[in-house]
């Protein structure tokens, strides 16, 4: 915390009063303690709890005219970090942010001290930008380094070959010969290896930046990593050939996977913990031509909300999904390509029927979240639990409530209809591109036509996009954005000022534009650390439909999904580029970003 005179402390206490993060009673008697107790009033304020430290650098900043940043939430890439040294950064308390006009820009804690900042850009020889940070945003980027592998430690693994501890076949043979005891000897011996420290580094990374996925995928003459942030694959690092045989048995053994057996694809899991909070990984091994590619899915129940609100859901959306869970039998399905939130979504529903009265039993592959309350059985085709034999099962445990992870095949989807004949509400998800396209895939399954009319009654299509970071710029769209605007939502928008309050209420966006606007109000994100291009995190966009008489009588001819698409949208189904739309002009996406997700209505 910078040293303040007389005068600038008074500004202080000034802005804190005027800026109504403490009231002046509580100032007087927070300033009447510290003189009692002979300590510095800023930092008992921060001690109390009555002022952040983020609020107190931010006004700090104000007051010299320094330019401020909040770290508290940032993340740097890696080759930023690569711009300043890590010992230099932890002795000078200063982490990059990118760089400016040939100039490197810098976060410092004691940022208005021009020695300081002097002293440092004479040390790495460049011009500096800076701005002021708290010691907590500071700390919060500095634990980041740990998290970029540097190019000591991709040297380091470079070696590794020549006099790695054992190799992948040697594991393999200790194991059969020494069962148990070897294997614990071999988690042992690694778990301080380069090897060891590479993997716990690329995990960190990834849990750190909330992403979704990592990719390890070998090359000719490399390994490559990325990692898919926000539903969008970024690569992290490229490390030597050399480093694949022991990073991808390492990764087995963790799995409890076959570490010699390279031909055929192998599935596992276990666990990690990553700043308190504790992350499940799925791991997918699979031979490829230059190698194993593995792809580690991270899930992370902590960071997830399973209100259908908080998800994006809306309007009459919501009204249909809520309307379908009130019913005690029938189908309610959700589609979208891997990766979507369909099984998030299952889980908002289960959330929203789970009750004392209410007797729920899930069947998933894998089980992605537990969830108290609910009997979650893992499939496991190696004993001959498939979703068909564990659904014939499940049947017996007198459920109300059933959800089958995916319906993949036509003994699933039988058993689900008939289940959902019998008295079950059943959840379940297809992969198709469309709300629409669900009732014709299940026909392709071989499910008769009065079987699906008379079982599914709500219809749920989904994609993701990214959001809007909390940086935000408003500006007015362009032509063409203006001209998109009226061919998509022209229908939905109201007419007149008279009828916001209605349509607001009907689709359930607040603030609505009128259709014939020359221009929309629209927001974009701003490029930083904490928010690559602008985004942060992600939200859905849907499509929700009841299986009404008329689309039941489509069903019955055998409709195509085009057909089954049309009759919704004229019983008024809001489609998922609609949906993701009036999420942009409401502020939360960005045109761009929906297009990229559904450019057109698929039928």
């Amino acid at each position: 915390m910078s040293v303040l005179s007389a005068t600038s402390q008074q500004q202080v206490e000034d802005s804190l009063v005027s800026s109504k993060i403490i009231t002046p009673e509580k100032l007087a008697e927070i300033k009447k303690k510290a003189g009692t107790d002979h300590k510095p009033l800023l930092s008992l304020l921060v001690q109390t709890g009555d002022v952040s430290n983020e609020d107190l650098t931010k006004i700090i900043a104000h007051i010299n005219k320094v330019p401020y940043v909040n770290l508290s939430n940032a993340h740097i890439e890696p080759k930023t970090l690569e711009l300043l040294p890590q010992d230099v950064a932890d002795r000078y308390m200063a982490v990059p942010l990118g760089e400016m006009q040939n100039r490197m820009v810098v976060a410092m804690l004691d940022a208005d001290n021009v020695q300081a900042v002097d002293f440092l850009s004479n040390k790495i020889g460049r011009p500096l930008k800076v701005y002021a940070a708290s010691e907590e945003g500071i700390r919060q980027v500095l634990h980041q380094y740990a998290a970029n592998i540097s190019n000591d430690m991709a040297g380091a693994i470079t070696g590794l070959q020549n006099d790695m501890i054992m190799s992948p076949e040697e594991m393999a043979t200790q194991i059969a010969n020494g069962a148990g005891v070897a294997e614990r000897n071999i988690r042992t011996l690694v778990q301080d290896s380069p090897i060891s420290k590479a993997l716990s580094s690329i995990l960190e990374f990834a849990a750190t930046h909330n992403a979704s996925d990592v990719h390890i995928e070998p090359l000719q003459d490399g390994l490559k990593i990325r990692c898919r942030i926000d539903g969008v694959l970024r690569e992290i690092m490229k490390l030597p050939k050399s480093t694949e045989p022991p990073l991808v048995s390492r990764i087995k053994i963790l799995a409890n996977l076959k570490i010699d057996e390279h031909r055929v694809p192998q599935d596992g899991e276990f666990s990690i913990t990553v700043s308190g909070r504790d992350i499940d990984l799925r791991i997918s091994v699979s031979p490829v031509v230059w190698g194993e590619q593995v792809v580690i899915r991270l899930l992370d129940k902590s960071g997830t909300s399973l209100h259908l609100e908080d998800m994006g859901y809306a309007g009459r959306s919501l009204r249909m999904i809520r309307e379908g869970l009130k019913q005690t039998n029938g189908m309610i399905l959700t589609s979208g390509p891997t990766g979507s939130g369909k099984s998030t979504s299952l889980y908002a529903l289960l959330q929203e029927v789970k009750d004392d009265s209410v007797n729920i039993v899930t069947l998933e592959d894998p089980v992605e979240y537990k969830m108290s309350g609910i009997n979650q059985i893992q499939v496991n085709a190696d004993v001959g639990l498939t979703f068909a034999a564990g659904l014939r099962s499940i049947l017996r445990q007198d459920p109300n409530v059933v959800m089958v992870g995916e319906i993949r095949d036509k003994e699933t989807a039988e058993l689900a209809v008939q289940a959902s004949l019998t008295g079950h509400l059943v959840f379940s998800t297809l992969h198709t591109n469309s709300a629409a396209g669900i009732l014709p895939r299940l026909l392709d399954m071989g499910i008769e036509p009065f079987l699906i009319a008379s079982t599914v009654h709500t219809v749920i299509g989904q994609r993701l996009v990214r959001r809007v970071g909390e940086e935000k710029e408003i500006y007015q769209s362009s032509k063409a954005e203006t001209e998109a605007i009226h061919n998509v939502l022209g229908h939905l928008l109201p007419a007149k000022d008279s009828d916001r309050a209605r349509v607001s209420e009907d689709i359930g966006y607040e603030n609505l534009p009128l259709k014939d606007d020359s221009a929309y109000t629209l927001t974009k994100g701003v490029d930083g650390p904490s928010a690559p291009g602008g985004y942060k995190g992600r939200m859905g966009i849907y499509e929700v439909f009841s299986v009404t008489e008329q689309i039941q009588d489509l069903i019955l001819k055998r409709s195509t999904s085009a057909e089954i698409q049309k009759l919704a949208q004229q019983q008024g189904m809001v489609t998922m580029r609609e949906d993701g739309y009036l999420k942009a002009l409401t502020g939360k996406t960005t045109i761009n970003e929906v297009n990229r997700v559904a450019a057109t209505d698929i039928a």
